[in-house]
């Protein structure tokens, strides 16, 4: 889901760039081989519920730490084992008694988040992974998962971006001077060395939780290391803003990380998993994506135009419906008849597509798999793509530039967005911590 506030960071690749990077290119006549799913753990039958926490008045149920255990299950991808479970649920616990403390401020503040906005944020997550409308219902319901745990989760970011946005007032104004003192900044930065990082931060609340806070943070390590995207790890666990862009910090130097991360990242090469980091108020888990130049990098960017075609069903690659196999030929078809940029945005609008024609630029490293990427990079710009073959849908891309562009400067929005980014991060852990120090919070014994 997109926060209120922006998701641009410096360095951040096209959204839709990523949805087409989890595209599979189709060979021959089959259809993509399937990605290893293992099912999110079902509730216990018959289990009694009971309640685990109360905060300032407002209980937490066991069920409530169970259904978003498999929530975190199914979003990641991931098994969930009894004991991996016991471990996640001291976490689990404190990060729902951190939403209901931000929930309450929230509704303290009279701000009232509407049905409809969290529709549209559900709506927008279909979209963005190609599924029809009601399609994520159906996948939680088939998952085991009740998706008023995804809407209570939508509605407390929703929620507390407003309640952000409100004590910001005034700062979320970012003046022309602003602007210019960090394109200052920029400047004199000009040739230090930047580094993409992802960042999961996990609060110690007090000195007596910090051992369990150690070993849910190695809990966490451990899943990242065997394959749990970052991202989704992040966006559930993270307690800072840029959890809600899968803990992505974007393009940072070291002076604007805390010291002992800043340490921690000069030796870590590209793709590796830090252990937990002693910051202030907590720890950081961090990822190295990539190191670049100020001023100084030099890519590839390409113009895309896509048509999407959504399956009316989740596609089992063994056995296709007559629909999915309908929509193969359909794609085929244009692929063979679509010879132009112009053409493909005509067929995508009377199609209806669900995702946009023209994903805006798209820097080429961005783009996986490798084997799409070289597709892309060496295709005629009168010939599209194979099909692309995703659980929800196929693509037809066909590109219609190349260009050598400096991907590190940043225009005036993208300094805008990143300013007040910085200021909600900051305002956030503030009253987080605020919040926590004035609240009642009473847990049970064997809770978690």
């Amino acid at each position: 889901m997109p926060p209120l506030f922006s998701s641009l960071r410096r360095g951040r690749p096209a959204l839709t760039a990523l949805l087409l990077a989890a595209a599979i290119a189709l060979p021959g006549t089959g259809f993509a081989a399937p990605a290893h799913r293992t099912p999110a753990p079902q509730s216990v039958p018959g289990a009694t519920m009971r309640i685990v926490a109360v905060v300032n008045g407002d209980v937490i149920t066991n069920r409530d730490v169970d259904n978003r255990a498999r929530l975190f299950a199914l979003s990641a991808n991931l098994p969930l084992s009894p004991d991996t479970l016991n471990r996640l649920k001291p976490q689990i616990l404190r990060q729902l008694i951190d939403e209901k403390l931000r929930m309450q401020a929230v509704q303290k503040a009279r701000i009232v988040v509407h049905d409809a906005q969290i529709a549209d944020a559900i709506h927008q997550i279909e979209a963005r992974n190609g599924m029809p409308a009601g399609a994520l219902r159906a996948k939680f319901a088939a998952d085991g998962v009740s998706l008023e745990t995804l809407i209570d989760q939508i509605r407390t970011q929703i929620g507390w971006n407003e309640y952000l946005r409100e004590k910001l007032g005034d700062r979320i104004k970012v003046s022309p001077a602003d602007i210019a003192q960090q394109k200052a900044v920029l400047q004199a930065q000009s040739g230090q060395t930047e580094f993409r990082i992802g960042e999961i931060f996990i609060p110690i609340e007090t000195a007596a939780s910090a051992a369990d806070t150690q070993r849910f943070a190695q809990t966490v390590i451990t899943e990242l290391r065997n394959g749990a995207p970052f991202s989704v790890v992040a966006a559930e666990f993270s307690q800072d803003q840029s959890a809600l862009q899968g803990g992505d910090l974007g393009w940072v130097t070291l002076n604007q990380l805390d010291p002992e991360v800043a340490k921690v990242v000069q030796e870590m090469p590209a793709g590796a998993i830090s252990n937990p980091i002693e910051v202030p108020g907590g720890l950081s888990i961090v990822t190295l994506a990539g190191k670049r130049v100020i001023g100084q990098e030099i890519g590839t960017v390409v113009s895309l135009r896509q048509v999407f075609l959504p399956f009316t069903s989740r596609l089992d690659p063994n056995n296709p419906t007559a629909q999915q196999r309908a929509t193969l030929d359909k794609a085929r078809q244009i692929g063979a008849t679509v010879h132009s940029c112009d053409q493909m945005t005509q067929i995508a609008s009377t199609m209806h597509s669900p995702r946009p024609a023209d994903p805006g630029p798209v820097p080429l490293a961005a783009i996986n798999p490798p084997a799409f990427r070289q597709e892309i990079a060496t295709i005629p710009y009168d010939h599209t793509t194979q099909p692309l073959v995703s659980p929800d849908g196929i693509a037809v891309v066909i590109v219609c530039s190349r260009e050598q562009k400096n991907l590190a400067q940043e225009n005036d929005q993208q300094i805008t967005n990143q300013i007040i980014d910085q200021r909600a991060e900051l305002l956030s852990r503030q009253l987080q911590r605020a919040l926590r120090r004035e609240a009642t919070v009473q847990r049970f014994p064997g809770a978690a």
